[in-house]
């Protein structure tokens, strides 16, 4: 499972992005920005030529977009993806860009979130994300990419609806099972119950549940939260899953690298038990 675990790095345009994972002993990762700004064609051979010299494979890019974005119950929903319409136009233009810069490395699939989807088919806000989607959906898929969503601010089912409106071949998920957890959205491990076959990548990643229906729930080290990662790992194999397993621990500092390199450890052991 070595060639299988990785983690997050951010994409840099004045250092080397993967010296953290020596730390880790990993040669897989993420990459990820939240800049458009520096997404261009002398950056994007940049990190391919960093990622061959350093033997790093990166399995996708993860690509944010404009301000605001807040991660929360109360103005997450105005602010977050392709749902507020004030913001979404300028966001499938750096979302289209975010898919040339990754062909330009030569990346498989871009990822986001795409925000709080509405759980009524019928609303029509939610055939305007249709819409938005299948446009950069399609624009990737002329490059021969994939779109992956990233789990959280929606319902497993409305996911699905979404994937399934949006009908084109090249959707997948990057499915974050804390995220489930943290918005309320559902049972991760149930989750792949409704969207199994879709699942491209996981966030290895781990949290509690919201107690305070105004705040996300908290997010803890791999294994101490109610993602219940035995099962969560036997499941995805019952699948057939195959895609990597991308640690995020969102803290900083020494702390972060000490849970990371211990989350690697406990999913060695996982994978031998499964």
């Amino acid at each position: 499972m070595q060639n299988k675990i990785g983690v997050i790095t951010s994409l840099h345009s004045d250092k080397p992005c993967f010296t953290e994972l020596r730390r880790y002993n990993l040669s897989v990762c993420q990459l990820a920005s939240w800049n458009p700004d520096i997404w261009n064609d002398q950056l994007a051979k940049k990190v391919a030529d960093e990622a061959k010299r350093e033997g790093v494979r990166i399995t996708s890019f993860w690509a944010g977009y404009c301000p605001p974005n807040d991660w929360n119950f109360t103005t997450g929903p105005l602010t977050l993806g392709l749902v507020p319409a004030a913001y979404r136009e300028r966001r499938m233009t750096e979302l289209i860009r975010a898919g040339s810069f990754a062909h330009k490395i030569g990346l498989p699939a871009i990822i986001t979130h795409v925000g709080f989807i509405p759980e009524n088919a019928y609303d029509p806000l939610f055939h305007e994300i249709v819409v938005a989607v299948r446009h950069i959906a399609e624009h990737l898929q002329r490059l021969g990419m994939e779109f992956w969503f990233e789990t959280g601010q929606e319902t497993p089912v409305t996911l699905l609806r979404m994937i399934q409106e949006v009908n084109t071949p090249n959707l997948g998920i990057n499915l974050d099972p804390a995220n489930l957890i943290l918005y309320g959205k559902g049972n991760p491990i149930d989750a792949l119950d409704v969207f199994g076959s879709y699942v491209r990548n996981i966030h290895t990643k781990d949290g509690l549940y919201p107690t305070d229906p105004m705040k996300l729930g908290k997010e803890v080290k791999v294994g101490t939260g109610r993602v219940r990662f035995p099962e969560f790992v036997r499941r995805l194999k019952e699948i057939g899953f195959s895609g990597e397993f991308i640690i995020e621990r969102e803290i900083s500092g020494e702390q972060q690298a000490r849970d990371i390199l211990e989350t690697i450890k406990y999913l060695q052991e996982l994978q031998e038990q499964s």
